[in-house]
């Protein structure tokens, strides 16, 4: 007879009861690997929770930094929204050069989509 253990992830970041869980079982000199069986988490992220614990004195998760910064910035996209606003006729291309953006037409063009600015 063979036993299979299905662990299922947690979506990112742990919950707060988990992360306050981890921090009362930790105080209470819980090893890391029964903490983990028994709130069915990793090994690892009982770790990473007790170190930033530890660190920082919180089980606050670390703000999400990740990912690509935008060429525009939201100073310049309000620019933006004023000249068309002020301008309603002006096209993309007038746009990039009169700011002389970095990105092409079709990548202001998701962002003014974005900000609701159609043809």
């Amino acid at each position: 007879m063979c036993i299979k253990i299905v662990v299922f992830k947690l979506p990112n970041p742990t919950s707060k009861e988990i992360r306050e869980k981890i921090i009362q079982h930790k105080q209470n000199y819980v090893n890391q690997t029964d903490i983990a069986k028994y709130l069915i988490i990793s090994q690892s992220t009982v770790t990473k929770i007790w170190k930033l614990y530890k660190t920082t004195g919180t089980t606050q998760p670390k703000p999400r930094t990740q990912g690509r910064k935008p060429l525009v910035t939201q100073q310049t996209m309000n620019q933006i929204t004023q000249k068309i606003q002020q301008q309603p006729d002006i096209t993309l291309k007038e746009l990039v050069t009169e700011f002389k953006l970095p990105i092409s037409q079709a990548a202001l063009s998701k962002r003014l989509i974005t900000l609701d600015y159609t043809f």
